[in-house]
């Protein structure tokens, strides 16, 4: 007698044929009936298709529309492959994708939709796996995509010629999670989701959790497993029993497609690496490094938030430039942004046909400045992509800090918004409480997993608390940027020389608030870009005045509380402001006036490190005295910097004016001799030649303090003094 196979619809049939069946596993692979057990199979085109078991083969029939069908006698489902004739001369023998189980585990469905999946990037994606069986190793890549709202999700790439019929993948119940394994999916094969909106089109989209991509323009994502080594374990170790905020931190931002041009990850690992190593700098920072199909956005527009960009090699590579750093000694700290994201069509914007990763209200998902979506922070399955992807490049990459890019615009509910555009929170406030407990679990989440790291916040108005704790109710961050010390600071010198005792207040107004929040200093890409011209020309002046005036700011810069970070060029003066298309300026270091200002950025690094007296004490009022702050008549300031313990103190008295002040007396915290260990004056560093040589107080009351000595203060140029008993020049 002929044994029947497990019936199935006509409907569901057509349904599996053409791929858009919510569960084809129920259809497809090994199903058990009355002493049998049938197998179906979709092979589109085949003019033959056999089941090869290790009992032996059995012919299928064709059942409909490119279903076969074959009846196996027996309970036991047993291990098989299927060999399909599609010509005389081609013959394929594969691995059935409808009869492996489930890649995703219900605990791992679970934390998901409760948002509280820590290690997201090992389930969600595209994953390379092996199986073994009777009949041998089965090697593919399992698929996993969020897609709640969709009918149906196909996975296509390279491995079915970009035709999803055959892979239709299976939905996990209401965790809104899609899933299917692929035999003979391989690594370095593009891909994408094939998925269907509810009004039934298809559409095809980049994986969101795609950990490698195509180089843009191309956008598919491709199948992507780690071989790197790492070596940097002393380094790890070192951090993880580290507080760096402790320790002296100065950072060289860097946009990668523009320091040189045409450089790979592995090349910056060559150049970049000598370059910040003599300058000093403790950290870089790279400008955004995740894919984003936009160079002019500088990487601010993200699309694939767990991929770097194809743009300068593979995630390994990156990997191998980050290890190299940290072998150098140098730290890696990443700029971050969940604040938005682009509305291109084949990324994440109405992934499933719906406002699935954007907040569903305009007023709320749609940002009027950038012309991009806004997360939604309050939706579980989102915030745990963000959380987690913050954890991935912590964990991953060794990054050593993040700095979460725009973090006013999450906070506020009418940022850039007019009356009528914003909707209160349930308080009737402007906060945006689901973005501010998003931060908190952020930040709380990757200081737990990752001791040693910096969370860093460029905000820009004065929310309270940005550097608390969070159980302080606290946004928990490690660092803020100062973003009213960047904007006085560059006011005031932006004024000519003669008119800036008007604009006393600008410089010093800093300090007023200086130790409410763990503050870093940046003079970032922001300032040399789109028409607001570079540090040097910001300058009044001549060439030799510009120089001498970005001399003395970065010495101010270097010397005032807070950690600092300038961006790249600055380190030699670079006169053109930046352009993301084209490579610095660096001819100009074969000018012996910039290049002096390199020797300088060099040297405050150097003293910078060497003095705790800058580093150790940032946060308090302990570590910052002044001695004249009211000087605006002569352009001056002049205050100490003692370290925590006390042992090492550095005077800084900085001159903005001209013209040189000869006999300006200082008062000083000790008696005796102190020694000049800066002067931005110096013929070394391309100054005018007005420095001190021998500097010793007197017993004359100056400034509030018993002892005080006479300096000679350079025109726009900056002196750090230090005791001579704390001097390099006395060891």
């Amino acid at each position: 007698m002929e044994l029947e196979p497990v019936n199935v619809s006509q409907d569901n049939l057509a349904a599996v044929a053409y791929g858009d069946f919510h569960s084809p596993h129920d259809i497809l692979g090994p199903h058990i009936g009355t002493g049998s057990v049938t197998i179906r199979v979709v092979r589109h085109l085949a003019t033959e298709v056999t089941i090869e078991t290790d009992r032996g083969d059995v012919e299928a029939r064709h059942e409909y529309n490119g279903v076969w069908v074959a009846v196996i006698p027996g309970e036991d489902v047993p291990d098989y492959r299927v060999r399909a004739t599609y010509s005389e001369d081609l013959e394929t023998v594969t691995d059935d994708p409808y009869r492996f189980l489930p890649s995703m585990g219900e605990m791992d469905t679970y934390l998901i939709g409760e948002g509280r999946h820590e290690e997201l990037w090992h389930v969600l994606g595209a994953h390379v796996k092996s199986y073994d069986s009777p009949l041998g190793t089965t090697d593919g890549t399992a698929f996993t995509v969020w897609a709640p709202n969709a009918r149906a999700v196909r996975v296509v790439g390279d491995f079915n010629h970009w035709n999803g019929k055959a892979h239709a993948m299976r939905s996990l119940g209401t965790s809104g999670i899609w899933e299917l394994f692929v035999p003979g999916a391989e690594e370095g094969q593009a891909y994408k989701f094939e998925i269907q909106y509810q009004d039934s089109s298809w559409h095809q989209k980049a994986d969101p959790m795609a950990r490698r991509t195509e180089k843009p323009p191309l956008t598919a994502s491709i199948i992507a497993r780690s071989h790197f080594e790492w070596s940097d374990d002393a380094w790890m170790s070192k951090r993880a029993s580290t507080n760096p905020l402790d320790g002296p931190i100065s950072i060289y931002e860097v946009h990668l497609g523009s320091w040189r041009m045409g450089l790979s990850f592995k090349d910056m690992a060559e150049q970049l690496i000598g370059h910040v190593k003599y300058l000093g700098f403790t950290h870089v920072e790279f400008m955004p490094v995740a894919e984003h199909p936009y160079g002019p956005s500088w990487g601010y527009q993200v699309t694939s938030y767990y991929a770097p960009s194809a743009r300068f090699g593979t995630p390994d590579e990156l990997r191998f430039l980050i290890n190299e750093l940290h072998k150098a000694g140098i730290g890696v700290i990443m700029d971050w942004v969940p604040a938005h994201f682009p509305k291109d069509a084949w990324a994440l914007a109405r992934f499933d046909g719906t406002p699935l990763y954007e907040d569903p209200d305009p007023r709320r998902g749609e940002h009027p400045d950038w012309g991009t979506y806004i997360f939604n922070y309050g939706r579980h399955e989102v915030r745990n992509f963000l959380v987690a992807n913050a954890l991935y490049w912590l964990d991953e990459f060794h990054i050593d800090g993040i700095r979460v890019d725009a973090v006013a615009s999450l906070l506020y509910l009418d940022y850039s918004r007019e009356e009528g555009q914003w909707q209160p929170n349930v308080y009737g406030g402007r906060e945006n409480l689901e973005a501010i407990s998003f931060l908190q679990e952020a930040n709380a989440t990757a200081y737990r997993h990752h001791p040693g790291i910096m969370m860093i916040a460029e905000e820009s108005t004065s929310w309270p608390g940005v550097t608390d704790m969070t159980e302080r109710g606290g946004l928990g961050f490690g660092l803020k940027w100062n973003m009213g010390w960047m904007n006085d600071t560059l006011g005031y010198l932006a004024e000519e020389p003669i008119n800036r005792r008007y604009h006393h207040g600008e410089i010093t107004f800093s300090l007023v608030y200086a130790f409410s929040e763990q503050f870093l200093l940046p003079i970032s890409h922001d300032e040399v870009v789109h028409g607001k011209g570079s540090l040097y020309s910001k300058m009044p002046g001549d060439d030799w005045q510009k120089r001498a005036g970005v001399r003395s700011l970065l010495a101010y810069q270097w010397a005032h509380p807070g950690k600092q970070l300038i961006f790249m060029g600055q380190e030699f003066a670079q006169i053109d402001e930046w352009n993301e298309g084209k490579g610095l300026d660096w001819w100009l270091t074969e000018n012996p006036g910039h290049n002096q200002v390199t020797s300088l950025v060099a040297e405050l690094n150097q003293l910078y490190v060497e003095h705790p007296a800058l580093w150790s004490d940032d946060f308090t009022n302990h570590g910052f005295e002044w001695i004249e702050a009211a000087d605006g008549d002569h352009n001056v300031l002049s205050f100490v910097r003692k370290s925590k313990d006390e042992k090492d103190w550095l005077v800084a008295v900085i001159n903005f004016a001209g013209t040189p002040h000869e006999n300006y007396r200082v008062g000083l915290p000790f008696p005796g001799e102190w020694v000049e260990i800066l002067n931005t004056d110096d013929e070394k560093y391309g100054g005018s030649g007005v420095v001190n040589t021998e500097v010793k107080t007197d017993p004359i009351g100056w400034n509030g303090r018993a002892q005080s000595t006479a300096l000679r203060v350079p025109p726009l140029g900056a002196v750090w003094l230090t005791p001579r008993s704390l001097s390099r020049d006395s060891k």
